[in-house]
């Protein structure tokens, strides 16, 4: 893993959001979802009544690993491997303790994987769910990376525009929406 390690704003939120892990400009921006995917991702929460500059100061947001993993040789991001999130586990298991939200919202099969079992995104995207031991629901996203077209295709296209109404939606989404200035 190559440091920085790189996180959102501490903020007490009903909100949790969690990613893969940081890409390589997020640790020179110092702010996770900072470049192509966070772009795809905040015009989505924009969609449902956040845009990015209050998404950032309302919703907690995390990621599996919290340093970028380096480039795969193949191309892309390299994906963390057991050992590093393992390592890394440790800070999910107190946030979600500390912070009790009442949503979760994994972006990715990767974040999608820490909370729930499955076989394809389509089984889970476009649903709520419940983990066992966990007290949030989670309604899990699709990556908004560029190098995927699972969102922009079908079946993930309707999919997501379920995920992001069922978010709209949620008791947890709308407090944070509707925030106020105090």
């Amino acid at each position: 893993m190559v440091p920085p390690v790189v996180m959102g704003e501490p903020v007490a939120s009903p909100v949790y959001l969690v990613g893969q892990a940081p890409g390589a400009k997020e640790g020179v921006l110092g702010k996770p979802f900072a470049w192509t995917a966070g772009k795809t991702m905040f015009r989505w929460f924009a969609g449902i009544g956040l845009d990015e500059e209050a998404f950032r100061e309302r919703v907690y947001m995390a990621a599996v690993c919290r340093c970028f993993p380096g480039k795969n040789p193949k191309g892309g991001d390299r994906v963390p491997d057991t050992d590093e999130i393992e390592q890394c586990s440790v800070w999910l298991r107190a946030e979600i303790e500390l912070l009790r939200p009442g949503l979760i919202i994994p972006v990715g099969r990767l974040a999608a994987s820490r909370f729930l079992a499955f076989g394809q995104l389509a089984d889970i995207v476009g649903k709520q769910h419940r983990s066992e031991g966990l007290t949030a629901d989670l309604i899990p996203l699709p990556h908004p990376s560029g190098a995927s077209t699972w969102h922009r295709r079908e079946p993930g296209k309707t999919l997501l525009e379920q995920a992001l109404a069922l978010i709209e939606k949620h008791p947890a989404w709308r407090s944070i929406r509707d925030w106020r200035a105090r």
